[in-house]
């Protein structure tokens, strides 16, 4: 693995500091943070005004950061059905591993996870060690920003850290699938 920019070591000590940032994704942009830092959640939700029970999604560079954050199924067919989509622009909600904090899976056992293909975020999980909290950057109820000025408008100085970069070609947010029955949850763009 490459040794992470000097933007990037300084955006990876604030998240590991309980910073909540900006970053470009597939379709919008995402707020994040580590999604095991409860006050960090707590933080970023009370950032959008959104409601603690709904739950957030988990970004991940690769597979092996979904270690400790997922169950994964028992049946082989629904592992392939989501290893086929990944990297990629499609959610899997899951089986939860114990344990997590109850704001990032909304006090459900299931968790919403994605392994991205998109290098800015790529990069960003990578420098960070981790997955990250992946939810749209907007106020709850608003449209999703779709330019970095727009975050900066939304957001300003209530964000720790904020990585530039394009966002990934999607017109907006995310598929979302159920894996114990393949059904589509919310349409991708």
């Amino acid at each position: 693995m490459r040794t992470p920019s000097p933007a990037l070591r300084r955006v990876r000590d604030q998240i590991h500091s309980g910073g909540v940032g900006a970053y470009p994704t597939e379709g919008v942009w995402g707020l994040g943070c580590d999604p095991l830092d409860s006050d960090a959640i707590a933080r970023l939700i009370r950032l959008k005004g959104r409601g603690a029970d709904k739950g957030l999604i988990v970004i991940a560079a690769g597979i092996d950061q979904l270690e400790g954050l997922v169950q994964w199924p028992a049946r082989e067919s629904v592992r392939e059905a989501m290893l086929a989509t990944w990297p990629g622009p499609v959610t899997w909600v899951m089986q939860a591993a114990d344990g997590l904090p109850d704001l990032l899976t909304g006090g459900r056992p299931s968790i919403a996870v994605r392994v991205t293909r998109h290098p800015p975020v790529i990069n960003l999980c990578r420098a960070a060690g981790s997955a990250l909290v992946s939810t749209s950057a907007n106020r709850s109820g608003r449209p999703a920003c779709r330019r970095g000025w727009q975050v900066q408008r939304c957001f300003g100085r209530q964000l720790d850290w904020f990585v530039p970069g394009p966002l990934g070609g999607q017109r907006g947010p995310s598929e979302i699938r159920d894996a114990d029955t393949g059904r589509v949850l919310r349409a991708g763009a």
